[in-house]
């Protein structure tokens, strides 16, 4: 670490532009009378035919236990379903209804723009570096856990 007396104050403005960031994209999503974990499964499950409960919990970063619940209240709203596998009868896949398809396509881009104007005035080269730290951070962090190599391709 390059400073001690640096660190608790870059700690500080990180966890603060994390809450800021949640609140900013919350105000959004809560007028589709969703929550952030709520929409982050219709956002995921918008890019795909549909996904097994363990991949989904992967690609939103909601832990099994979370995940059933936000699933089972889209299930409730109508946005998404569950049935068994075709390849294999004893697991589940989870995928938008014709409802969620349509609550992806008309709202996704909407919020990519709610959230792009976080960075309008960020010139392409801050926020290439920007991201390239942010990835350095999140490689440290996932080492010092012991955990294996993350690779998502997260598109927000």
């Amino acid at each position: 670490m390059s400073s001690d007396s640096t660190f608790p104050t870059v700690l500080r403005q990180l966890l603060r532009t994390h809450q800021a960031f949640l609140s900013y994209a919350a105000r959004h999503v809560h007028r589709l009378e969703l929550t952030l974990p709520q929409y982050d499964v219709i956002i995921t499950l918008g890019k795909t035919a549909g996904m097994q409960p363990k991949k989904l919990g992967e690609e939103t970063l909601i832990t099994k236990g979370t995940l059933t619940g936000v699933v089972s209240r889209l299930e409730d709203k109508g946005l998404v379903e569950r049935s068994a596998s075709k390849k294999d009868g004893r697991s589940q896949i989870i995928r938008l209804t014709e409802a969620g398809r349509a609550v992806y396509e008309q709202t996704f881009p909407e919020h990519l723009a709610h959230i792009g104007r976080l960075f309008d005035d960020y010139a392409p080269e801050e926020i290439s570096k920007l991201e390239a730290d942010l990835q350095r951070l999140h490689q440290a962090v996932i080492t010092a856990r012991g955990d294996h190599i993350e690779q998502v391709d997260d598109e927000f």
